[in-house]
């Protein structure tokens, strides 16, 4: 699951929503932004490895915190902070690492 930042059409809360029921709460996983305006969530590949081609990222979250997974994607004060963040950092983040939002 991705969401095109490109179009704005496609950040919507539902969309964030299935970004983190598509993510498994059993690895560690980290929400990244291409420069090509791709949200995804990376599992096993997190933290500053493999960042090239990135635009920015959040703060890794720890396999079993509940920041991924059906729970999370139902959790609305969740979800807005991270279609928020999303908005907010789109297409033009302050920092490549963002870990405040």
């Amino acid at each position: 699951m991705q969401i095109d930042l490109k179009n704005p059409e496609s950040l919507t809360l539902s969309a964030v929503s299935q970004l983190l029921a598509s993510a498994s709460d059993d690895v560690h996983t980290q929400l990244r932004v291409s420069k090509q305006g791709i949200a995804y969530i990376s599992s096993g590949v997190v933290g500053g490895v493999d960042i090239d081609g990135l635009l920015f990222r959040l703060e890794t979250w720890a396999a079993g915190s509940g920041y991924v997974g059906n729970i999370a994607a139902s959790d609305e004060v969740w979800l807005m902070q991270i279609f928020n963040a999303l908005k907010e950092n789109w297409p033009n983040p302050p920092f490549d690492y963002i870990d405040v939002y």
